[in-house]
């Protein structure tokens, strides 16, 4: 267990790899922690220092009260990058993790050489659909709705024929610190990128599983399109963590990308 002093509070941190390596840094979704991202890690591991962190809120960092701002989330980033001297980072992002990535890629572009973007948006859902999420956790907590956010997350296959393996993704949802879990809905209620993302000039890849039920593919080809030059990939039978359901293809299309763009 590596925890770092950030922002005030205390984040769980992985940094793996030799330090001389090309840095790769993984931010997750709401309602998950890094361990969301094992799959991908070990397909990558022995050519990149990978770095994974729990946002504020999640797995073992510290939970403050709600709400959070994506401020607090870009910001508690951009602390980890800096106390680890990184800079020049490929940023792999997951839906909120992709907003927090769009986010320090604007505030600061010395610590950004790319970004990846998985089933994330400029803007996810509306001032609406998250206070409902908002009101529904706090009358009858997260355990109430965790069947639509399963049937989001995972396609239909997946909970079909890997029922005891998303069990394990229902503990680590419903486990999670309620204020966390709140305080981030709160930043993705009040957060639009649309400008600032607009104005990226770094290479972007985007990535979305076909049977996305929370950023479907259609938002997150609207989002490609906002940057210019960026790639958009599409993974087929898989929902919103294609991470989770297909590493080799979401590896697959990280590869290539880095390739085509001579990152390393």
């Amino acid at each position: 267990m590596h925890m770092m002093n950030l922002n005030g509070i205390a984040l769980h941190v992985a940094d793996t790899g030799e330090p001389d390596l090309p840095v790769m840094v993984f931010s997750n979704s709401l309602g998950t922690d890094f361990r969301s991202w094992d799959r991908v890690v070990e397909r990558l591991s022995g050519t990149f220092r990978l770095i994974r962190y729990d946002k504020r809120g999640h797995g073992l960092s510290a939970a403050p009260a709600a709400p959070y701002t994506m401020d607090d989330h870009v910001g508690d980033l951009e602390a980890l990058l800096d106390g680890l001297g990184v800079k020049d980072a490929i940023l792999v992002g997951l839906s909120v993790g992709g907003l927090i990535a769009q986010g320090i890629a604007s505030r600061r572009p010395d610590l950004v050489k790319a970004l990846v973007l998985c089933d994330t948006a400029a803007r996810i859902g509306n001032t609406e659909t998250w206070a409902s999420r908002i009101k529904a956790i706090e009358d009858s907590g997260i355990r109430s709705i965790q069947e639509s956010i399963l049937e989001r997350w995972f396609s239909e296959n997946f909970r079909k024929e890997r029922e005891v393996e998303l069990a394990g993704w229902r503990a680590m949802l419903t486990r999670t610190p309620e204020q966390g879990y709140l305080g981030t809905a709160a930043a993705l209620r009040d957060t639009d990128y649309t400008e600032a993302t607009r104005n990226l000039s770094l290479p972007v890849l985007c990535i979305c599983g076909d049977e996305d039920g929370a950023t479907p593919p259609e938002v997150v080809k609207a989002t490609a399109a906002l940057i210019s030059g960026a790639r958009y990939i599409e993974i087929e039978g898989a929902g919103h963590l294609p991470c989770i359901e297909a590493p080799d293809a979401v590896v697959a299309a990280i590869t290539a990308f880095i390739q085509e763009n001579s990152l390393v």
